[in-house]
Order: structure tokens, then C-alpha cells, then sequence
């Protein structure tokens, strides 16, 4: 197991979890945070055909697959910005495939959501991007949503940056900045939609670093979209842990041992791998075995 102590360019990082997050991680073991049940949908084509899964509370599931497969619309669906056409949908005890919108904005509460480019607010500084959410929700005294968005630029490496604007970061530092306004309402569950494509190797290990951070510290259950293979497996080999009074990064070499991530692909809107990293690696099927050359 290799070791790398954790990179940032400020402020301190550590545990955000509140009392939901602690509820949602004492839950039944058995019981899935996001379950897809048959889920079917369709435009001009089929999108989804039958996809079926759980998500696990406290884990990551990994969604590959080609372009046009479905994947993102799988995220779209369990936010309810899109309606199945058949099949079921549970979000943290909530079937949300029939939920109108003032119900589901009680789901999309407990969900927070890191999209491809960051979709940061250009007008807005920093701290005005991370604290928007909770800014246009009405229910913090403005000292409290200060605190609280210094508190999540401190999380991602970015204390100092609270009075920028997002032209003055980098792409690695709006994407951390995206990473802090989707924690800063504290959710229980993590939506990553390709949050490292267009970013150099080293960028990008700062980005999954985070994902794992935010798995491992907080027990946050997470949905990752990508087709970024060594990011993927980045996220499955990486955990954070304590040691010595301090949370360094740990690598697992063997990935046979690996557990809290499991790998699911699709292919013309149906699922055909689920598994473990391992499994992946090793699967004989052709298009697997394609798609991972």
C-alpha cells in the first residue's frame, strides 16, 4: 500500500459531517441510498432499457460507458430534471418518479452536484458561487453562510480564495470551488458528472483525491460518471485515512482487495457489467474488454 500525504494551497481540511449526514450514515446497511429498478426512457430512441441497481450508503459507484449510453441521464433522472417512462426510482426512502416540484426539491437537498465544467457563476466571487445555494434558500443569517462557505473553501485547499473571481483560478481551482458549493449544504449524496475531463493528470488526481475525501471522511454515498479509466480507477484504489493525528491519502496497489466501489457499465442504455474493480479488470467479455484498451 503506498502513501502520499495530501496537496493543497490552504486552510485546513477535515470531516464536514453534521447530523444528517451522521443519520443517513447510521442507516440499515442493507438499505440502498439510490435505487434504479427497470428504469426505462426514451426520445427519439431508447435512452435507458430496463436499468436496474443500488447504491450503497458510504460507497461510490463508478458509471462508464460510450457516448450516447445513458449515463448521465441516469443522474438527471435520480434529480428528478427528467421523467422515466417506466420502471422505479427511490432516493433515500423517496420514490421520486412520480414527485412534483416542490417534493422534489426536498430530494435535491440531500444531493449535491459537481457538473463537467464546474458551471461556476462568472459575475459572482467565490464565496458568492459557494454560498448561492444556501444565499437563495433564506434560512442562514448571512454571518452563518460566511462561515460555512469559508469552512468548505478550507475543505477543498481554497481558504484564501473566498473574495476571487473565477476568472483569477485555474481550471483544477474552479472545478475545487464547484467541489465546495455542492458540499456546502452538507448532502448526503454526491453526484460527480465527468469532473475531471479536460484537466492534466495531476490536476485530475486533486479532483478524485477530493471524491474519496468527501467518501471516506464524511461517509457520503457518490454516483461518478466518467470515461476516464485512470481517474475511475484512481477513485477505487484511493482512501483517506488517519494516521497520527493527521488524514493522509492511502493507495491500494492489489486491486483484488479493494472494497466501496463497485463499477457498472453501460452500453446502448442497458447495464452490462456490474461489479467490483477487479472483475472489470478481468472480465472476458469483447466490448469490455474493448472499452478498457
Amino acid at each position: 500500500m503506498a502513501q502520499r500525504g495530501d496537496e493543497r494551497d490552504d486552510g485546513e481540511e477535515e470531516s464536514v459531517l453534521d447530523e444528517g449526514q451522521a443519520e443517513a450514515a447510521a442507516r440499515d446497511v442493507d438499505e440502498p441510498v439510490i435505487s434504479f429498478r427497470d428504469v426505462h426512457v426514451a426520445y427519439d430512441r431508447p435512452i435507458l432499457r430496463g436499468v436496474s441497481f443500488n447504491l450503497s450508503p458510504g460507497t461510490t459507484k463508478i458509471v462508464l460507458g460510450g457516448s450516447g449510453s445513458g449515463k448521465t441521464t441516469i443522474l438527471r433522472l435520480a434529480l428528478g430534471l427528467l421523467k422515466l417512462d417506466a420502471g422505479s426510482i427511490v432516493v433515500d426512502g423517496t420514490e421520486v418518479s412520480g414527485l412534483g416540484e416542490e417534493d422534489m426539491r426536498d430530494v435535491r437537498l440531500k444531493i449535491g452536484m459537481v457538473f463537467q465544467e464546474g458551471a461556476l457563476f462568472d459575475s459572482l466571487t467565490v464565496g458568492e458561487n459557494v454560498g448561492y445555494r444556501l444565499i437563495e434558500d433564506g434560512k442562514l443569517e448571512e454571518a452563518e453562510i460566511e462561515s460555512r462557505v469559508r469552512e468548505m473553501l478550507g475543505f477543498v485547499g481554497l481558504a484564501t480564495h473566498y473574495d476571487k473571481m473565477p476568472s483569477d483560478l485555474s481550471g483544477g481551482q474552479k472545478r475545487r470551488v464547484a467541489f465546495a458549493r455542492a458540499l456546502v449544504a452538507r448532502p448526503q449524496i454526491m453526484f460527480y458528472d465527468e469532473p475531471t475531463t479536460g484537466l492534466d493528470p495531476i490536476t485530475a488526481t486533486t479532483i478524485t483525491d477530493l471524491i474519496c475525501k468527501v467518501r471516506d471522511l464524511d461517509g457520503v454515498s457518490s454516483i461518478l460518471v466518467t470515461h476516464q479509466l485512470r481517474d475511475a480507477y484512481n477513485v477505487a484504489r484511493t482512501f483517506m485515512v488517519k494516521k497520527d493525528d493527521e488524514y493522509v491519502t492511502s493507495v491500494v496497489d492489489d486491486i483484488a482487495t479493494l472494497e466501496g466501489t463497485e463499477f457498472m457499465m453501460l452500453r446502448e442504455g442497458t447495464v452490462v457489467f456490474e461489479g467490483s474493480p477487479h472483475e472489470l479488470q478481468t472480465s472476458t467479455d469483447p466490448y469490455i474488454k474493448e472499452f478498457l484498451s
